[in-house]
């Protein structure tokens, strides 16, 4: 990839503060809004408004353009963006195509759209991209800076879109900061905060690698980052890749590995001053007993995760830990409580999880409707056209939120309703599962 100087749209940001008055949430609101107004659906992010004002995708696709000229009553070129924008032709050619069959062969709109979102986030890494080239040179603060940037880029699609679109982006962004580990100029203070910045970057890989159904990828990239954790002696670090080493043990059916490993998470931060990071290790630890089928064992940590959290947030706590709400405590305790054949309390944790969400985390919330779903139609009552109701909300995510973890959730979702298919409701679902993803 070629080195180029970003060019920031001056005439945008402008607009956007001056006449509109907005924040770029707000503004991203407005365009949503404008789109549906026009039967167009978009998926506008204040991080795609960024992009723009910053330079970082030069030219808006088509739907965009239609949207802001519907706007502001101005041209495309008015707002300040580039006739031609080899950037975006860069992103699109770099965003993976869907696989044929089902609904992820998807309108040329919606993969527009997904190759549009990763784009942006894509967009925010590009030091690392075009670094990887060539030779690294003497290294400083800035590229780990650049790190942490990508982290949080990739973090924030994920949160919204799934992982679908962004697991080679995150690959190739790895391998170049592990080339400037290994081949750079760095002072020791510069190469422990970058082996710590890569750690981190090792487990949103590994992440985006677990949400795309690969197990195995997943637990390599999380080892390597806890390798970093322990010569970087970032316990906090250390403390995240246990946490997800427990999460992938208890999805693959280990339950004394995840809680092994979720307790050597409490073990790493005992100290740390992040009373929420403990609670969320708690939470981990609770999901193991739980699938061990230990209620009291799961009990206690159930409490001592609460209580925790009650401490609220301090300092200390990092920044990926953002995700750890009210809603996420809810919703990892309704799983635990699933694994125990608590249903009742499962279904309405999950209910829980999902309104205290709001609008945030869409992949998550996608993931805990399913879940209420699954509990309607097991419970010792079941209520299965509730069940086929909130089935029904999740299929709205699609395709938007392209995660393997959420099609197969989905699939769980069709087996628990089988034994419900006389109800016309439950039928109804079943039908419109199997047109949207091809299954048979």
């Amino acid at each position: 990839m070629a080195d180029r100087r970003k060019t920031p749209n001056v005439t945008l940001r402008r607009l956007r503060e001056r006449e509109f008055q907005m924040s770029r949430h707000e503004f991203a609101r407005l365009i949503v809004t404008t789109g549906e107004e026009m039967g167009e659906s978009v998926g506008c992010t204040a991080r795609l408004v960024a992009a723009w004002e910053d330079g970082d995708v030069e030219r808006p696709r088509g739907v965009y353009r239609r949207i802001l000229t519907r706007m502001t009553g101005r041209t495309t070129e008015q707002l300040g963006f580039r006739l031609t924008t080899p950037v975006a032709s860069a992103a699109s050619a770099a965003a993976p195509s869907a696989p044929n069959g089902g609904w992820e062969n998807a309108a040329p709109d919606r993969r527009a759209f997904l190759a549009d979102t990763a784009g942006a986030a894509v967009a925010l890494l590009p030091v690392l991209t075009a670094a990887g080239e060539r030779t690294p040179g003497r290294i400083g603060m800035h590229s780990v800076h650049a790190v942490h940037e990508a982290v949080g880029a990739l973090y924030a699609h994920d949160h919204d879109h799934g992982s679908a679109a962004l697991r080679q982006q995150a690959s190739e962004a790895l391998h170049t900061a592990y080339g400037w580990l290994q081949d750079g100029q760095l002072t020791d203070r510069t190469e422990r905060q970058l082996r710590s910045a890569t750690g981190h970057l090792s487990i949103a890989a590994g992440w985006l690698s677990y949400d795309s159904g690969r197990a195995g990828d997943a637990r390599s990239l999380y080892a390597e980052a806890l390798a970093a954790a322990r010569i970087a002696e970032d316990r906090g670090l250390e403390a995240h890749a246990f946490g997800c080493l427990a999460l992938l043990a208890k999805a693959s059916g280990r339950p004394r590995e995840a809680i092994a490993a979720a307790q050597g998470a409490q073990s790493a931060v005992r100290t740390y001053g992040s009373p929420r990071l403990l609670a969320l290790m708690a939470m981990r630890e609770a999901g193991g007993w739980a699938l061990m089928g230990d209620a009291s064992a799961t009990d206690r940590a159930v409490v001592r995760a609460h209580h925790l959290y009650a401490e609220g947030p301090t300092e200390a706590d990092p920044d990926w830990l953002e995700f750890f709400t009210p809603a996420e405590l809810a919703g990892l305790e309704a799983l635990a409580r699933a694994d125990l054949a608590q249903h009742d309390r499962a279904a309405a944790g999950a209910e829980q999880a999902v309104l205290l969400h709001g609008d945030a985390f869409a992949r998550n919330r996608a993931l805990y409707q399913a879940d209420v779903a699954i509990q309607h139609s097991v419970r010792d009552r079941p209520e299965p056209e509730a069940a086929a109701e909130a089935a029904g909300r999740v299929l709205a995510y699609l395709p938007a939120v392209r995660s393997d973890r959420l099609l197969q959730q989905l699939q769980n979702v069709e087996s628990a309703l089988q034994r419900h298919a006389a109800v016309p409701a439950v039928a109804d679902w079943l039908d419109e599962y199997r047109t949207m993803t091809g299954v048979r």
